[in-house]
């Protein structure tokens, strides 16, 4: 069941980074700093599970709930910044192959977790799979690292830290509490923006464009809305999804390869409608390519589903 989770909270949040393209380039939300402070502040709605989730929690778990939370913000961060810099298509494969090596490792050594040859066979496919869906042939640049590389190390580095130290959380309390208690900690990790002299600019004069009327910045406004409905579901059923007892946190982080083939997919349908956000190159040696890296990550789907 945590599979079905997963897969779906995938797709949501391919259809998030689609919005994303849009809104990181439109100018309510160019900054990185403040795109991250609007997705962390709509975190807050977690709230409105407690009546039936949430409960007070020892004082070491507060601090490790709130550390987590805004490790996860400072990784998305990152990734943000990341995306400013370069290419998404170039980003998210460098942020999901980091991310799932690190958290098996973390895992293994703080969490006592053991995939067994079939479940690290099932990750590297899952990993490499991503990579070579996102691999452009046509692109014979003499750079070795493009410019958003440092930041999509770091952007994994820290959302596998965040991850593992949640599945810690989730053996020891229910999902909805420690979901809450981390988007608090996610919350106060983008009011820190604000000790950022040029952060907290960017930040308050953003919230000044919403006083304006313009076409626009409605428009802006309600993508941004609708981007973070869908990445704020598929966060729930993702962290859902790691919350399950029998579920490996390395193995779900690794499943990120799916996202992938989510994009290319709505890609293909979506580039003629908006060519400006996303564009899928229609040449068949590509399309080749992706297609056997699809291939690759159903195979590892079907690895570490058994």
């Amino acid at each position: 069941m945590w599979l079905i989770i997963a897969i779906l909270a995938y797709f949501l949040l391919a259809l998030e980074i689609i919005l994303d393209k849009f809104l990181l380039s439109s100018k309510r939300v160019s900054h990185p700093a403040v795109y991250a402070f609007y997705s962390g502040t709509m975190g807050l709605f977690a709230f409105v599970f407690s009546p039936i989730g949430f409960h007070q929690i020892g004082f070491y778990k507060i601090v490790f709930s709130l550390a987590a939370g805004i490790i996860f913000i400072y990784g998305m961060l990152a990734l943000f910044f990341a995306i400013k810099k370069s290419e998404a298509s170039r980003v998210l494969p460098v942020v999901g192959a980091t991310a799932p090596i690190i958290v098996f490792f973390l895992a293994a050594f703080f969490l006592g977790e053991r995939l067994g040859i079939r479940g690290i066979l099932g990750i590297i496919a899952l990993v490499s799979g991503g990579l070579s869906i996102s691999f452009n042939l046509s692109q014979n640049k003499k750079q070795l690292f493009f410019k958003g590389f440092y930041f999509s190390i770091l952007a994994g580095i820290f959302l596998a830290l965040s991850a593992v130290m949640m599945k810690g959380l989730y053996r020891e309390d229910n999902f909805l509490n420690v979901f809450i208690w981390t988007r608090l900690g996610a919350f106060l990790g983008v009011a820190s923006f604000f000790l950022n002299p040029v952060w907290r600019k960017a930040i308050l004069g953003s919230l000044g464009k919403f006083k304006k009327s313009e076409k626009e910045e409605k428009r802006s406004g309600l993508a941004f809305v609708l981007a973070k409905t869908l990445g704020g579901a598929g966060s729930f059923l993702k962290e859902s999804a790691v919350s399950a007892a029998a579920a490996s946190v390395t193995i779900v982080n690794a499943m990120v390869s799916i996202e992938y083939v989510f994009i290319f997919i709505l890609g293909l349908l979506f580039s003629a409608w908006m060519p400006k956000i996303i564009q899928e190159k229609n040449d068949i040696k590509i399309i080749a390519q992706k297609i056997l890296a699809i291939g690759i990550i159903a195979g590892g789907i079907f690895l570490v589903s058994k």
